[in-house]
């Protein structure tokens, strides 16, 4: 068992793997000939094949196993390509936005899930005073951020609305209560 570990891929590793089949299934694609229609079959059908293996584990896996799985980045996104995550896409983005939430509020800003309405997940930015755009403007660094998290563990979703807001001020009490000298 520990052999297996070792020869582990790390995420980077997957990463590039991932983005060189990407590149290979594109160039496929764009060959002309039975050829490639031969190619592409086989790798849908393979992909169809790992999908119902994937399937068949969470079957027999218990829900702290499940959890698990779906909480491996890889795992959770293949789970999500096939269609069989355990979680329902409405609860992967919120916990997404939670996760990005202590970078935001680093920020001066903050960011809240707002829930769902059809395919659209819809998140709360709170712009603090002197944060700038930077911390939840439309077309933001934060904004894209969300957008992308959200996105990536709930491809289901079509968009990202962002609920932008500022946050006021802080005016000290005493300045409203006090009245000039007569």
């Amino acid at each position: 068992m520990a052999e297996a570990t070792a020869a582990r891929l790390a995420d980077p590793d997957v990463e590039a793997r991932l983005g060189r089949l990407d590149e290979l299934l594109e160039g496929l694609e764009s060959a002309p000939g039975p050829t490639t229609r031969f190619a592409t079959e086989a790798v849908a059908l393979l992909t169809e094949v790992y999908g119902e293996a994937l399937a068949r584990v969470l079957d027999h896996a218990d829900e702290q196993l499940a959890e698990r799985l779906a909480d491996d980045e890889l795992l959770g996104h293949l789970l999500v390509l096939h269609d069989i995550h355990p979680e329902p896409a409405e609860r992967r983005a919120a916990r997404a936005v939670e996760r990005l939430r202590p970078a935001v509020q680093e920020r001066g800003g903050d960011v809240e899930w707002a829930g769902v309405e059809g395919q659209v997940a819809r998140v709360r930015l709170t712009t603090g005073r002197g944060c700038g755009s930077g911390c939840g403007g439309k077309g933001s660094e934060v904004t894209d951020a969300v957008s992308a998290a959200v996105l990536a563990v709930a491809p289901e979703l079509t968009a990202v609305e962002p609920l932008t807001e500022t946050a006021p001020a802080f005016v000290p009490l005493a300045t409203l209560t006090h009245r000039g000298a007569p």
